[in-house]
């Protein structure tokens, strides 16, 4: 295998390696710049679609296009960059069955506009779409969908490649650092991501799963171009895969999955990428742990993939994510982590409410505008069934409930406050991971807290009688919900405040450091 190599805090104390535009906050751990520009449409590459062919009879050369996100004014001559991947099931908007599937989806505007402020440069790159998911053959069905994956590693590795050959030959055009690329997707982008993290080798494909009926690979060399993509690939007079920016490397530091899965955990291997995670434990298409993969368009049943758990599990097992281990995180996504993810480095599991079957909400930092894609019918609703029970927003609000940006935002939150430190490390930023000094196992940062659990209140006292100078809680997600600054006292009745019931972790800020704590409202 190929080695490839905020909001954070509130009350962060960093040691910081300060950006040239911003002299009181860490560049890369937060958002340092307030102005971000955007460049659409740039061409970094061109290949081959079969979504031509229902309407020419044959493949056609198209532009792979991306969006490029930098902060405004940055002087900075060489950026980190991340390549954003978006979602959409493989096929085009609204063809997919989706609200989004867009280099404009509004989690990746919102998350690309993030990470520019922080410092970043960040390319939205898209990629070659196009199966049959309504082919009366699941086996058409399975090969159809597992190729369009196959092209889509193809283009991440073109794009990466692209900036490479940008920075070789054409003086570094876009301002990034090659030597430190994060590859993050979200949705499909995330399947993405992982195999592309992944797999290296073409003998990897060839495993009985994806062998069909007739013994043939559903994903042959010669006729779909090499792993990289920088190869010739031809069925009969359609050409499949043209070489894009053959003789750079297609490496990149760090791999981050949003809500996607692995085709198989057996392409992975010691020396590869960090990888980063998020998922909801119950997803209804891509399973936390092993399972059928089921797509969204469709509702069919494709193949067996490993999700977040199993893939995280992997990871560390082989010391991929041990740049990780000792980061020193005692920021509040990290503590909250570690409380839910067994111990399993670089995870982070979404406990969402319950949709139904036992099912959890999918991809709860998606939204859209409902009145605009209530005018559009599902292309899975039965013929006659009525609009008003059966478009595109109905259909993706059952299973994202009360869908909004507000709450949509409060989930990005966390996904780029647990980034954020862990990228620093896996790229070697030189900004610093270790937060406010944590003295839990000090002896005079004992407190008392009680009742706990509790029903509407705790009282937060100090053992010794030492200030508590501030208090934040936040819920099994990360999220901030109460703030109690300026406090100057040795105790603190915590109210409830109409909390839902369950877990809660409060930092503790004393003149000593930091303190953690976990409380339960019943």
């Amino acid at each position: 295998m190929r080695k490839i190599w905020t909001l954070l805090t509130l009350f962060i104390v960093t040691v910081a390696m300060l950006s040239n535009d911003a002299t009181a906050q860490t560049r890369y751990k937060e958002q340092v710049f307030t102005d971000v520009t955007i460049t659409q449409n740039i061409v970094y590459g061109q290949n081959y679609t079969v979504l031509s062919v229902p309407v020419t009879g044959s493949t056609t050369r198209q532009p792979l296009l991306m969006d490029f996100y930098e902060p405004t004014g940055d002087t900075e001559a060489e950026r980190p960059l991340v390549l954003l991947v978006h979602t959409g099931n493989f096929l085009p908007n609204p063809e997919n069955g989706s609200t989004g599937g867009t280099m404009r989806d509004s989690f990746i505007v919102e998350v690309a506009t993030r990470l520019a402020k922080m410092g970043y440069a960040v390319a939205v790159p898209d990629y070659r779409l196009g199966w049959n998911p309504l082919s009366p053959s699941q086996e058409v069905r399975a090969e159809g969908l597992i190729q369009a994956a196959y092209r889509g590693v193809q283009d991440m590795r073109s794009c990466i490649r692209f900036f490479k050959m940008d920075y070789s030959t054409m003086g570094n055009t876009y301002s990034v650092d090659t030597s430190r690329i994060t590859l993050f997707g979200q949705g499909t982008g995330g399947y993405i991501s992982l195999a592309t993290a992944a797999l290296s080798e073409y003998q990897e494909v060839l495993l009985p799963k994806f062998i069909n009926s007739s013994g043939q690979p559903m994903v042959i060399e010669s006729i779909h171009g090499d792993i990289y993509g920088t190869s010739f690939g031809a069925f009969g007079t359609d050409t499949l895969c043209v070489p894009n920016h053959v003789g750079y490397s297609s490496d990149f530091q760090l791999c981050v999955n949003v809500g996607g899965a692995l085709g198989d955990t057996s392409w992975m291997d010691a020396g590869e990428v960090p990888m980063i995670s998020f998922q909801t434990t119950k997803d209804p298409f891509a399973p936390y742990g092993e399972d059928i993969l089921i797509v969204p368009t469709t509702g069919d049943g494709i193949v067996v993939v490993q999700g977040a758990s199993i893939v995280q599990a992997r990871a560390n097992e082989l010391g991929n994510n041990d740049i990780f281990v000792n980061g020193g995180y005692t920021d509040p996504y990290s503590i909250q982590s570690n409380n839910i993810n067994g111990g399993l480095e670089g995870l982070y599991p979404f406990y969402t409410p319950p949709i139904s079957g036992g099912l959890e909400e999918g991809a709860p930092w998606e939204w859209w505008s409902a009145a605009y894609w209530s005018n559009f019918p599902h292309p899975s609703c039965p013929v006659g069934a009525p609009l008003s029970a059966c478009n595109f927003h109905v259909i993706n609000s059952i299973n994202n409930p009360n869908m909004s940006k507000t709450k949509a935002v409060a989930y990005i939150d966390t996904i780029i406050g647990y980034f954020a430190p862990r990228a620093c490390n896996a790229l070697a930023l030189g900004c610093s991971t270790v937060s406010a000094k944590d003295i839990n196992s000090q002896p005079d940062a004992q407190l008392t807290i009680a009742p706990n659990p509790a029903n509407e209140q705790v009282r937060i006292a100090t053992v010794n009688g030492q200030a508590i100078l501030a208090i934040d809680l936040f819920d099994i997600n990360g999220r901030l919900v109460q703030s109690h600054q300026s406090l100057n006292d040795a105790q603190f009745d915590l109210r409830r405040n109409g909390l839902a019931a369950g877990f809660y972790m409060a930092r503790v800020q004393l003149e000593a450091g930091v303190v953690t704590k976990k409380i339960i409202f019943e």
